[in-house]
């Protein structure tokens, strides 16, 4: 397979260039298994073009894991948690306290992040019953991550499926971020590990908002 090069000076033209990537490096550890053994989960709606191109270069299964960030109040982007299907929630307790936030504002921003998750679950995945993840290799995708704490809700979740082993693969990470998963017991992988940067979206060319329209086609086209 031969790659997009970049246009520009960012590794990535798009996500779909950084999930060939990804893919590349899923098909070498996944050499001798079988497809029906794996799953590839986008965490949406980012991940889902990036987790793609992978699940089409293993020709397995592919779905989409709604999460969302617990933003603090007045910043958003700022994530004090995540929240993943069935209301699973990690919580960064370390921040929570340096931003002096009580329990109960910490229950308010969940309850909204949480009606906030479902809404999206709804429009992308119109209600349609989660992948059986039990004894099955699952792959958590996104196009990169920056704190971290939607990955680590869609590892919660996973883990309570009880699969064979978790996968995390994405193009851009801090080491920390990669080392954390594999002390909890997951494999991880990404092709950049940089100590520190501003945002994921400093690796693209081109990374536009991913649509709720883009991500219901994409998994259209893998059922």
């Amino acid at each position: 397979m031969r790659f997009r090069r970049s246009s520009r000076d960012h590794p990535f033209h798009d996500r779909t260039h950084a999930g060939q990537q990804i893919a590349a490096l899923l098909a070498q550890l996944f050499i001798d298994v079988q497809a029906s053994d794996l799953i590839v989960l986008g965490l949406a709606r980012g991940g889902v073009p990036v987790a793609a191109e992978a699940a089409d270069r293993l020709g397995c299964a592919l779905d989409a894991c709604v999460v969302r960030k617990i933003g603090a109040p007045d910043q958003p982007e700022l994530a004090v948690g995540a929240i993943a299907p069935g209301d699973i929630r990690v919580l960064n307790r370390s921040l929570i306290l340096d931003l002096g936030l009580s329990d109960a504002a910490v229950e308010q921003l969940s309850w909204s992040a949480s009606q906030e998750r479902t809404r999206i679950d709804e429009q992308i995945r119109s209600s349609a019953p989660l992948p059986r993840l039990r004894d099955r290799i699952v792959v958590l995708v996104d196009d990169g991550l920056a704190t971290g704490a939607s990955m680590q809700a869609a590892v919660a979740w996973a883990k309570a499926s009880d699969p064979r082993q978790i996968v995390v693969a994405v193009p851009v990470a801090p080491p920390r971020l990669i080392d954390d998963f594999r002390r909890g017991g997951v494999d991880a992988i990404s092709i950049l590990a940089p100590e520190t940067f501003g945002s994921v979206g400093q690796f693209y060319d081109d990374f536009a908002e991913v649509t709720t329209d883009t991500v219901r086609r994409l998994l259209a086209e893998h059922r």
